[in-house]
């Protein structure tokens, strides 16, 4: 349908690069759009890759309703600290576009209770989750959550992160010279990653993933941010 001649049109015309609004009364004529184009320094680049990817790491966590309780709102409780991860690079287009990568030190869960020192490791030759806990040292109404990262492929053969997490009882610890430890071969598995959170209450222990998975490391070199720095238009 052709605009009657003399009418004004209300909203966006993109072929003008305008908008119409109407303020007291009276159509309003903007600009709506830029002749300048977005900077793109070095040290934007990497920031914007890597706010991007955390903020997709967050979609795929974000069932396992991850515990933040530092931030107003767990997902900015996530972001914070997801912020201080390498950068990883990811083109703007393509089959890669989509990906989310298993890195160390995901978090998983971001609080005030003193945090769980872990890491991978053997408790009689069969792989195992080392953690600083104290046996017999529970504390009343203390919980644990084992959280599981698995670098996987999806459509297209995008690589993907995705998120378990399940309640682990004291029974299933192991000790090992008076500490407490998780032993399965599972925990061999590179492709994989853990964190294991402390909760007490409304509160728990800053946690982020230990994993032994070096596929993301091919998204982290010079020829990567390059690449994906070129489907951005390049770096100004």
């Amino acid at each position: 349908m052709k605009p009657i001649a003399g009418m004004q049109i209300i909203g966006k015309i993109p072929t003008l690069g305008v908008t119409n609004y109407i303020r007291n009364g009276s159509v309003v004529t903007r600009k709506s759009n830029s002749d300048g184009r977005r900077s793109n320094s070095r040290k934007q680049f990497i920031q914007r890759q890597r706010m991007r990817h955390a903020m997709a790491l967050w979609k795929e966590l974000a069932h396992c309703q991850p515990m933040f309780t530092e931030g107003k709102t767990h997902y900015l409780g996530f972001i914070s600290l997801a912020n201080r991860m390498p950068a990883v690079f990811i083109p703007k287009r393509g089959p890669l576009s989509g990906a989310t990568l298993l890195m160390p030190d995901i978090p998983v869960s971001g609080g005030t209770l003193q945090p769980i020192q872990q890491q991978l490791g053997e408790v009689d030759g069969t792989p195992a989750l080392i953690t600083n806990l104290k046996a017999n040292n529970q504390r009343p109404f203390e919980r644990f959550l084992l959280y599981t990262a698995e670098q996987h492929y999806a459509y297209n053969d995008c690589p993907g992160v995705g998120f378990q997490v399940r309640e682990v009882k004291y029974n299933e610890f192991t000790e090992m010279e008076g500490c407490l430890a998780l032993v399965d071969n599972v925990f061999d598995d590179e492709m994989k990653g853990w964190a294991l959170v402390r909760i007490i209450g409304q509160q728990c222990s800053s946690q982020g993933i230990v994993t032994r998975c070096t596929y993301y490391e091919q998204f982290t070199t010079e020829e990567a941010l390059q690449n994906a720095a070129k489907s951005y238009g390049g770096l100004k």
